[in-house]
């Protein structure tokens, strides 16, 4: 019986591109994934790439406006995000490329996130609280840092990524961690290759698709 193709939708925002050390665990994502012959189709945006602008207050409205009544330019706005929309209810795994900028995402990556955590459309507000329409879902985020982090108080990433995907109802998540890299070049090598064995066991346990 032949595997169904996984769709995978790849964000990724590296001020450096592909010489970013989050990028370089995205790419060890899709090398291993490449490597285990299991068919996928992937979705990527490098989102420093693609400029997003900050959300504000004439976007959101376009959202909030009926469709068939949107004017040419709300229907414009509304666009962007019901395209992302669209890319991520496709999608079977989300894949998080997440540089530690300042102890937070990146702003291009925060903008992606504005556009896609909408009411209605990935959650719902219920009298017991919000709940996720996304639900059956994977995430997988690929963390780097220069410091360690991971498990402090200092990281302040973490729960804010869980916090979103779980309030679009993707509550199966996975975390990689590279950390350190700003260390020195012994840790930072011991941590990637450390990540890299990381990200290929998570590749392995998608194959029950």
């Amino acid at each position: 019986m032949s595997k169904a193709s996984l769709n995978v939708l790849l964000v990724s925002a590296s001020l450096f591109a592909d010489k970013g050390n989050s990028r370089a665990l995205a790419s060890s994502f899709v090398s291993a994934l490449e490597a285990s012959g299991q068919p996928f189709q992937l979705t990527h945006h490098d989102l420093v790439e693609r400029d997003l602008p900050h959300l504000d207050g004439a976007e959101m409205q376009a959202w909030m406006t009926p469709a068939d009544e949107r004017s040419a330019e709300q229907r414009k706005l509304a666009a962007l995000s019901d395209g992302f929309l669209a890319e991520l209810r496709a999608a079977d795994l989300l894949v998080v490329a997440a540089p530690l900028y300042n102890l937070g995402l990146p702003t291009q990556m925060k903008a992606w996130f504005d556009r896609v955590l909408r009411a209605g459309e990935t959650f719902r507000y219920t009298e017991k609280g919000p709940v996720g329409l996304l639900e059956g879902k994977q995430a997988l985020v690929l963390a780097a840092r220069g410091g360690m982090y991971a498990g402090t108080e200092m990281d302040s990433q973490t729960p804010h990524l869980k916090s979103m995907l779980g309030l679009m109802g993707i509550t199966d998540q996975h975390f990689v961690y590279a950390e350190g890299l700003s260390m020195g070049d012994e840790p930072r090598a011991a941590s990637l290759a450390e990540a890299k064995a990381a990200i290929a066991n998570q590749v392995e346990a998608l194959q029950f698709r």
